[in-house]
């Protein structure tokens, strides 16, 4: 992009841009929330187990994982209206699989399709909001991508509980089809270029390190929970997987033009605010992936009034979201995430004392003050990060920031599972060992059984509990800052041609 493009960023039209990418995140969110509360039904429907439908959400993240690395290539190789295009096109295509899939191999299938479509439209619209926005209303900006991000989890839940309590949970995907074209369409017909557009080679070397790197370690800690830490086969695979991660590093910082940009940790906002960002991620997906087990599983709840306990909490989320991010405008990111983070601590601790009396009102009242912790966290901490970086560093910046934010909730849903199945099995053992139950009575089986499963959530509500403290003693560290002087060519390693103003 040319100097004389660079001073019209802020003439042109938003209005269009910023429509078609809210509705394609909204499209692509809800498409993720509706999937975890109908994921008991389609694990009975299907015959499979909660470690195997688990691969339903960790592998839609590991695929997000993969990609979003890339996208900082795809982003400065094609225009913003090409990318949006394929993104929603393919998530359009996985989106028809899973509906007509008769079992989960193709299921699985239109999830990955769908993923590679996501794993592209979220980076590329974070990228477009930091280029059309200038500094001083980022937060604002982001904050209004942030209704997108998080109307869909208040919409979601409760129509997912209605649906599949009602419906075949294939029709959470054909609901979802229709709004995924229409956001293609308003793609086709108003989306502008506002990225600029270079020449990279394409690395396939780090793409496939990456990709072993990142799936040997999901693939090892998700098969932790079935087979143990002992397993030959978890032990391999984190192996392999800690050792492609380690090439991939090293590929990047010795490419003169890597595919992912590992020296923007050199800005230290940048560095601090993303490790906070990967921490909170883990905290957060406990609360996303066990509460619909505890409601579900222990407590018999239906998957309608599971999305109904959420409603509030996510509503709640999406009101804040604006006030959070003009707040960010005035005063930064640091008292906003502290006062955010203590209230996520202690309701977060608040979960790790379930039981299977636990109110239905006391489970909403906790749910939903959480969610306001968490409403002030996010986006303005990954925004007062993204400052730091000179424009020409965005897209590795957004890139970076996202694949790790992604693989941290695919490695924290698949930690936190694999404790608490394992807290589960151990509970019972005790118990048995101790001879307090009769093995042969099944009444008292089915309470132990209840019972050491509440044990195994509580026990992985700790764990997070301990997440979010960390990232709380972080938080006091974050500083304002404002972006550095574009650095022309010496991380990139060429120069950028004008882009195409149409696209």
């Amino acid at each position: 992009m040319n100097s004389s493009q660079a001073q019209s960023m802020e003439h042109i039209r938003k209005g269009p841009i910023i429509a078609a990418l809210l509705l394609g995140a909204f499209v692509a969110f809800l498409n993720q929330t509706l999937m975890n509360i109908a994921l008991p039904k389609i694990m009975d429907d299907l015959g499979i187990q909660p470690t195997t439908g688990q691969w339903l959400t960790t592998g839609f993240m590991l695929v997000n994982g993969v990609l979003i690395p890339v996208s900082a290539f795809l982003i400065a190789r094609f225009t913003t209206r090409q990318l949006f295009i394929s993104a929603m096109t393919m998530f359009s295509l996985g989106t028809l699989i899973c509906a007509i899939s008769p079992n989960f191999g193709i299921l699985m299938a239109g999830r990955v399709i769908q993923a590679a479509g996501a794993g592209i439209l979220m980076p590329l619209m974070t990228v477009v909001f930091l280029n059309i926005f200038p500094i001083e209303k980022r937060g604002s900006a982001m904050g209004m991508m942030g209704i997108a991000m998080i109307l869909a989890p208040a919409i979601g839940p409760t129509l997912s509980g209605y649906i599949v309590e009602h419906h075949s949970w294939r029709v959470l995907f054909y609901i979802i089809l229709p709004v995924a074209i229409i956001a293609t369409l308003i793609g086709v017909f108003f989306l502008k270029n506002v990225t600029s557009v270079t020449k990279p080679k394409f690395d396939f070397l780090s793409v496939v390190l990456s990709t072993i790197g990142f799936g040997g370690l999901l693939y090892g800690f998700s098969d932790a929970g079935t087979d143990g830490w002992g397993s030959a086969t978890v032990i391999s695979t984190l192996i392999v997987g800690a050792v492609g991660l380690i090439l991939f590093v090293w590929r990047q910082l010795v490419s003169k033009i890597p595919m992912l940009e590992f020296r923007i940790f050199k800005y230290n906002m940048f560095t601090l605010t993303t490790i906070i960002n990967v921490i909170i991620t883990m905290a957060m997906y406990a609360g996303m992936i066990l509460m619909p087990i505890f409601l579900q599983n222990i407590r018999g709840f239906t998957p309608l009034e599971s999305g109904l306990m959420m409603l509030p909490g996510a509503i709640l989320m999406g009101i804040m979201s604006p006030i959070t991010g003009a707040v960010f405008d005035k005063i930064g990111a640091r008292w906003l995430a502290v006062v955010g983070l203590i209230i996520t601590v202690i309701m977060t601790y608040e979960f790790s004392r379930l039981t299977v009396e636990t109110s239905y009102t006391h489970l909403i009242v906790i749910y939903t003050i959480r969610m306001f912790g968490m409403s002030m966290l996010m986006m303005p901490i990954q925004t007062a990060g993204l400052n730091q970086l000179p424009r020409n560093m965005n897209a590795h910046g957004t890139a970076m920031s996202n694949t790790l934010r992604t693989i941290s909730g695919s490695i924290g849903t698949a930690i936190l599972v694999t404790v608490m199945t394992n807290e589960t099995k151990s509970h019972v053992k005790d118990v048995l060992a101790g001879g307090t139950v009769n093995p042969a009575d099944k009444a008292a089986m089915a309470k132990l059984t209840a019972d050491s499963m509440v044990h195994g959530i509580n026990y992985a509500f700790i764990v997070a509990t301990w997440l979010s403290v960390a990232a709380l003693a972080l938080a006091f560290f974050i500083k304002r800052t404002k972006p550095h002087t574009e650095l022309k060519n010496e991380l990139q390693g060429q120069s950028v041609s004008t882009a195409n103003a149409e696209g």
